[in-house]
């Protein structure tokens, strides 16, 4: 008989002979409980349960996306659909669209005296990542097509100035052709925020890998959700590996995770964005109904334009692709704040919904309310990264009203709502509603020629 104090590196008994193998720390009915939550259709929980079910018998144990011992896993693998679905060559997926942007801007070396670029008109998280990434936010104006202004933008670039970050506001594509010829001219990254434009196009391309970094959003309120998360392209693999190096601090995405650094300026400290595996259970089913998502929404804005007749000095607001775009909304142009206002009202009594951005009601999307930038708040009194030496030159000059064209197109704008599942008698409907209180405002305000 063995002699149990024998230690069992020295030939004695092992101590521990059974080994239990541990349940799922998630119960399956718990995960199903929050896909319900966050209402996705039939469909959608089908194929998440799929996923969710080789949770729970042990076949893909853990919910995190490295070492998986499954091999791909499902983060991966929407991933992979991603570039196939966006012909983009390497996709990174992460927690939320502002930790991509963040992310993005440290990958183009965003950092201390680095200046970007951001449009007056956008979500406060495109301008609060630059800060995030230590760089100075420099605001400009959107054009009548409610997206970046290309000649403010070449206006507002300075010797410090490092990237531009274009947003697809709304679904309107910005001015790609003429954002990315002033970029390439001045050695300016292009950042590409499609938070509201996933799934859109322009010129016959993807929004989001038309410049260097793409940046989408997988929130709830999106195209396609995943009730939290985001995705980031690339067409460089360096900007790729870089952004991996800042998503993921302790570098699992190495080959190598212990490794020592194979090109200088692959290894930085940086933070936790990775995108979980029931996220991208969620994303990977979402994506699947991306295509037809954005088809109906661009058919059925197609169907509302072409019912439109608007009288003279009323009009759509530009469109950079007639034939591309996400098509969530629409926007029509008024001749003034007064009747922009007061044409909001009437569509919302006939039943359309709309309105203009009242630039008097605190919203995060007007650049006049970011008071965080434009007092340069911070969350230490050193007031980094505008008391940062290592910037040269004067700093942007903030003030709320320092883009007039902005606040102008915004007052005057009506954005109507389109989605999916519109019918071509409700297209035909809304259409007629708009033509119905267009002509009234001509009539009542006198309107003759378009501003």
């Amino acid at each position: 008989m063995a002699d149990k104090k024998v230690l069992a590196i020295d030939g004695g008994e092992k101590s521990r002979t059974v080994v239990s193998k541990g349940k799922p720390k998630l119960d399956l009915d718990e995960l199903m409980g929050i896909v319900k939550l966050w209402g996705f259709d039939l469909h959608s929980e089908g194929e998440i349960r799929k996923v969710l079910e080789k949770y729970w018998k042990g076949e893909s144990p853990h919910l995190f996306r490295y070492y998986h011992p499954s091999g791909l896993s499902t983060t991966q693998k929407l991933e992979k659909a991603f570039a196939s679905a966006f012909k983009s060559p390497y996709v990174l997926a992460v927690n939320s669209c502002t930790s991509a942007l963040i992310a993005a801007c440290v990958a183009c070396e965003v950092g201390p005296g680095c200046e970007v670029v951001v449009p007056a008109h956008t979500f406060f998280a495109s301008a609060s990542a630059i800060v995030a990434a230590k760089g100075i936010p420099v605001i400009a104006e959107i054009d009548d097509s409610n997206t970046l202004d290309p000649l403010d933008f070449e206006r507002k670039i300075t010797p410090s100035t490092k990237a531009v970050i274009v947003v697809h506001m709304k679904g309107f594509p910005a001015d790609m052709d003429a954002i990315c010829s002033i970029a390439r001219k001045h050695g300016i990254f292009v950042i590409e925020d499609v938070a509201q434009a996933c799934g859109g196009w322009y010129n016959g391309k993807r929004l989001g890998t038309l410049g260097d970094v793409g940046c989408f959003s997988l929130d709830y309120y999106k195209v396609i959700n995943s009730g939290e998360g985001g995705v980031m392209t690339f067409k460089d693999e360096w900007l790729y590996t870089r952004a991996q190096s800042y998503h993921d601090t302790a570098a699992c995405w190495r080959p190598d995770r212990y490794g020592r650094e194979r090109k200088e300026g692959e290894l930085f400290a940086g933070e936790n964005y990775r995108m979980s595996e029931l996220q991208a259970a969620v994303a990977l089913a979402q994506l699947g109904k991306l295509d037809y998502l954005v088809d109906n929404q661009i058919k059925n804005y197609r169907r509302i334009i072409a019912g439109l007749d608007l009288p003279k000095g009323i009009r759509l607001i530009k469109d950079n692709d007639p034939k591309g775009g996400c098509r969530t909304t629409m926007g029509i142009l008024w001749p003034s704040r007064e009747i922009g206002e007061y044409a909001g009202k009437a569509l919302t009594a006939e039943g359309i919904s709309g309105g203009t951005h009242n630039t008097e009601v605190r919203d995060w999307h007007v650049y006049k309310y970011w008071e965080h930038i434009l007092e340069k708040k911070t969350a230490t009194k050193e007031g980094c990264p505008y008391t940062c030496p290592y910037h040269k030159g004067k700093l942007p000059e903030y003030s709320t009203g320092m883009c007039p064209k902005t606040l102008d197109y915004l007052s005057r704008t009506t954005f109507i709502s389109i989605n999916s599942e519109m019918t071509e008698e409700e297209c035909k409907q809304v259409a007629d509603g708009i033509n119905k209180v267009a002509l009234a405002i001509s009539e009542k305000y006198k309107i003759k020629k378009a501003k």
